[in-house]
This record gives structure tokens, sequence and C-alpha cells, in this order.
């Protein structure tokens, strides 16, 4: 039985730049995807600018030192509640392979960690924008279902506008934020590597959750603008209503007069 490694991510609500996170980090080393550093533990901390941290072989006791050291260096940094962890065995295997939960590699070097790492940052960044689009899709509902019952959508129009903006921008983050689930680098050059990524890809069902995702926020869109289209027209009607009765009203005052 060979050497057993934990990969423990977590997810944050903002956005990180690595670029000036590196300032913090002297020892760490960068790319454009991500930074990373040994801990004395002989662990290692990779930070994503999605908004995530994965801590590979780094023991409990000593995760949050490694949090709290990131929060000095982004101060406002807002845990996102989402966290993933997968367990990657060494063995003597042919092929990368997942079971029981467990990924089973005959190696994992550096760029293997790298794939690992950043699949399961993924993971969990998905997991906090999946709470906020579900969140955002039930609100649609509760609105489409109120928009039902009474029979007309709401009159004023600029809670609408508001929810709209926050839809679009919300899908708009998601993939311009996201798009990051191609392939990494790692993986072009390294057979294993790109092995190890399609195992991962597959047991978090990165790709259905994304083009979930991408489906739901859509819908809500689709949703809010039809609803907003409604208000208009309901505003319109009432406004049109309106002149009427001012047109019978002079006319009704011109007749009396000339009584």
């Amino acid at each position: 039985m060979g050497a057993s490694h934990t990969f423990h991510a977590v997810a944050f609500v903002q956005n990180l730049a690595l670029k000036e996170l590196a300032r913090a980090f002297p020892e760490a080393r960068r790319t454009a995807h991500e930074l990373w550093y040994a801990t004395p533990s002989g662990g290692i901390v990779f930070v994503y600018p999605f908004g995530a941290m994965v801590l590979h072989d780094v023991p409990e006791a000593e995760r949050a030192s490694h949090v709290a050291r990131l929060r000095a260096a982004r101060p406002g940094l807002t845990d996102a509640k989402a966290v993933e962890e997968v367990t990657v065995r060494e063995d003597a295997v042919a092929h990368p392979d997942i079971r029981d939960g467990v990924l089973l590699v005959a190696r994992l070097g550096f760029e293997g960690k790298s794939v690992v790492a950043m699949t399961l940052a993924q993971s969990a960044a998905m997991e906090y924008y999946e709470r906020i689009v579900d969140q955002m899709f039930l609100r649609t509902d509760h609105l489409v279902d109120r928009v039902e019952q009474k029979g007309r959508a709401p009159f004023t129009t600029r809670p609408l506008h508001r929810f709209i903006g926050a839809a679009i921008g919300t899908r708009n983050e998601v993939l311009s934020i996201l798009h990051l689930l191609d392939k990494p680098d790692a993986v072009w050059d390294d057979a294993d590597a790109d092995r190890i990524y399609q195992e991962l890809r597959a047991e978090f069902d990165l790709a259905d959750r994304y083009l979930a995702l991408e489906h739901k926020l859509r819908s809500v869109q689709e949703a809010l603008e039809l609803v907003l289209d409604m208000s208009r027209d309901f505003r319109l009607v009432l406004l049109e209503f309106s002149i009427v009765l001012l047109i019978v009203a002079e006319i009704a005052l011109s007749l009396f007069r000339h009584t």
C-alpha cells in the first residue's frame, strides 16, 4: 500500500488577485492560474483567482493558520461555506482510477497534485455559485407565482430592474470565472495528469453542473424579462386608461359649462 494524500478545498465569496497576494507570500510561486507554496509540515497550499484555496497534506490543526494568513493578505475575505475534500492513494494501478471515492494513482507528482487541487477548487467554487443561483431561481419562482395568482405583474419596475441586473451580473461572473473548467496546463504534456483530471471531472460532475448553472441563469433572466414586459404593458394600459378618463372628464366639464 502506497502513500495517502488528502486535499481539502475551501471557497470564498471574493475573487483573488494573485499578483497582489504574491507580495504577502514571498516564498510562493505564481502562474497565471495559481499561487502555491510549501508548508513546514511538508504539505502544499494552492490559491486560485476564482476565490478558492486547497490544502494538500496539511494537518487539520494547521489549516486555520493558512486561511488566516490569506485573510490577512486579503482583508474583507468572506467564507463561502463551500468545502470539498478528496483522498488520493498511490497504488499499483495501470491508470488513475477512482474506487470507493478514493483516487488511485501509480505515482502522484507535482503536476498531478496541481491538477487534483485545481479540480477540487473548481468544484468548491461551483458549489458557492450553485447556492446563489438556486436562491435566485427560487425568488423568481415566487415572483412568477404572484403574477399567476394576481393575474398581473408588479406595478413598480425598479425592483425588477435590480433583480435582472443581479441575474445578468451573476451569469457573467459564472461565465468569466468558471471558464477555468478548461483543461489545466499540466495535463497537455502528462498523460497521467490528464487521466487524473478526467476522473475527477467525472467524479465531481463538473461539466453537467456547469451546464445546469448556465441553464438556470438563462431561465431566470428570461422569466424576469417577461415579467418586466408584462409590468410595462400594465403600466401602459393604466396610462391609456388615465388619458381616456381625462378626456371624458374634459368633455363632461365642457358640456356642463354649456348648460
